[in-house]
């Protein structure tokens, strides 16, 4: 697959959450592109001001790999006024494909980027990927394949993804906490749905196709990484979060990785669109693209 991925790329190249709301600034229209046939494989993109091209945001939604969409993502103002482009992405779901539609789609959509970055006002050199939850997965997924390519991001953001489907319950217990959507080692499990297999069946092939097993194989100048976890989160254990950081660093240790715990935070909601996170999460944009 990675010599698949470099030939192809050398060619060309929550609003309310759990109650919460909170004031959204509504961006002008994006331009919303075909990366491929299938109806899910579209992407939007909100255009800065000022001159081009422009460096890019690509977005990857969340959703248990089975639902979401990418007008759920917020486009903060700050990002296209600081002449940054948000690319929000969609991709084929579990429910009608399994893995690895999900990284194909992916990397598809960086490679319409690098082949058309010209004609659409874009810089795609100047990319950073960033995920929420199972997109986080996604986005931290398709920069290790840009990397095992030669083709590193710029940056890459990762907020409350499971990085490791084998551990994702083991991390759960030793939290102390209970899964509020039940264990992924089970059939009916997002995880176990997306592979197509329950997570307990295969635990070592579950391993290995995520970021953290991926890693144990990859000895390769990694991009920055900003990480950021809820501490109370009750989905997806922030210990994968932190087993990636280790994972990163075993990989590189000269990486640059951020890593902090949000406090009080469950998956996702206010505390990742409002300051501190925000400020950081754009101070981290501002240096990987602009600086």
């Amino acid at each position: 697959m990675p010599g698949l991925i470099r030939r192809t790329l050398l060619l060309g190249f929550t609003a309310a959450a759990g109650g919460l709301a909170y004031a959204r600034w509504r961006p002008p229209a994006p331009d919303e592109v075909a990366y491929g046939t299938d109806p899910r494989q579209r992407m939007d993109i909100t255009h800065p001001g000022g001159s081009t091209p422009a460096p890019v945001l690509m977005m990857f939604h969340g959703g248990g790999f089975r639902q979401g969409d990418k007008i759920g993502i917020n486009i903060w103002p700050e990002i296209p006024d600081a002449g940054i482009a948000a690319v929000r992405v969609n991709y084929r779901l579990s429910g009608t494909d399994r893995w690895p539609a999900q990284a194909e789609d992916c990397l598809a959509a960086v490679v319409h980027l690098q082949r058309h970055g010209e004609e659409l006002g874009l810089d795609p050199s100047r990319l950073v990927l960033m995920g929420y939850s199972a997109g986080a997965f996604l986005a931290v997924s398709t920069a290790l394949s840009l990397v095992e390519v030669g083709l590193p991001p710029r940056g890459v953001i990762g907020l409350y993804g499971p990085m490791d489907f084998s551990t994702m319950d083991q991390d759960m217990a030793t939290l102390g906490r209970v899964s509020v959507t039940g264990p992924s080692d089970v059939p009916e499990s997002p995880e176990s749905q997306l592979l197509g297999y329950p997570v307990a069946e295969n635990r070592a092939a579950a391993r290995a196709m995520g970021p953290i097993g991926r890693l144990d194989r990859l000895r390769e100048t990694l991009p920055p990484l900003m990480l950021r976890h809820g501490d109370a989160d009750r989905i997806v254990p922030d210990l994968q979060s932190k087993r990636l950081r280790e994972a990163w660093l075993a990989a590189d240790p000269d990486a640059e990785v951020d890593y902090k715990l949000v406090q009080g935070a469950g998956h996702g909601g206010e505390p990742f669109e409002t300051d501190p996170v925000r400020a950081e999460m754009l101070a981290f944009m501002r240096k990987t693209l602009l600086g």
